[in-house]
């Protein structure tokens, strides 16, 4: 990489950094995140620490604080509360839950930035994605102790550290590639898996992996996520120092 490429490089990846720092820190940010609370579970509708009741209508949700019926899709909708705090509904596998955002919560207020490795060229690698004949899923543990199907679509083939290796990835509707990985520093000097957005493959399938945005998953920020654990053979067999590394608090 030449001496301008290379500074550009960098350039973009701090920006990309300080774009990763506003959206967790966000009003409706993951750190923000403070409830999961699936219809299912819930008796009669009730939500811990939420007012009304909450009931699946219609492939959405239903708020009524009596008798006052406020409908929410699963489609992005928002409700906000008296005090603040934003609900929103969504749907995973056919279960419906409420999530509730509070732009006080601890998590937020003590948020001091995320700690990462210095910017490597080296992890800066070409790849080739190879998409399968028909989807597949795959049944993985997720971080809230449900195993859940991952869909995946395809395998990216890279080399990095000396290593050719293949990660099962996601194709997502626009294009980009979602791996969720693990590696040799993970559940040490970071979190037990990560997750790396990949840009859309060229016609060829040939693709630029940049692992130093390999970041870490929501559910770093807030318990209430949902984060898919790796699926088999997404296991980095070397120490992957690049990316995010850890949540700081002040």
């Amino acid at each position: 990489m030449s001496a301008p490429a290379a500074d550009q490089a960098i350039s973009d990846w701090q920006q990309w950094r300080e774009g990763r720092a506003a959206w967790v820190s966000a009003a409706t940010g993951p750190l923000a995140l403070t409830g999961t609370h699936w219809l299912e579970d819930l008796d009669n509708g009730v939500a811990p620490g939420l007012p009304g009741r909450w009931l699946a209508e219609h492939g959405g949700v239903v708020h009524d604080v009596d008798g006052t019926r406020t409908a929410l899709d699963t489609e992005g909708s928002a409700l906000s509360l008296a005090d603040g705090r934003t609900v929103r509904a969504i749907v995973r596998e056919g279960q419906i839950a409420v999530r509730v955002w509070d732009p006080a919560s601890a998590a937020r207020t003590s948020f001091a930035g995320i700690d990462v490795f210095d910017f490597d060229e080296r992890w800066v690698v070409d790849g080739a994605f190879r998409p399968y004949d028909s989807a597949r899923s795959v049944l993985v543990p997720n971080d809230d102790g449900r195993e859940r199907d991952l869909p995946l679509d395809g395998e990216l083939t890279f080399t990095a550290a000396g290593v050719e290796h293949t990660l099962s990835v996601v194709v997502e509707d626009d294009g980009r590639l979602w791996a969720v990985l693990a590696d040799g520093t993970s559940g040490t000097s970071t979190f037990p898996f990560r997750f790396l957005y990949i840009p859309a493959p060229g016609a060829d399938g040939s693709v630029t992996v940049d692992l130093n945005r390999t970041h870490l998953p929501p559910c770093v920020f807030a318990d209430a996520f949902i984060c898919p654990f790796p699926p088999p053979g997404n296991t980095l067999p070397y120490p992957l120092t690049a990316g995010e590394r850890a949540a700081l608090t002040s």
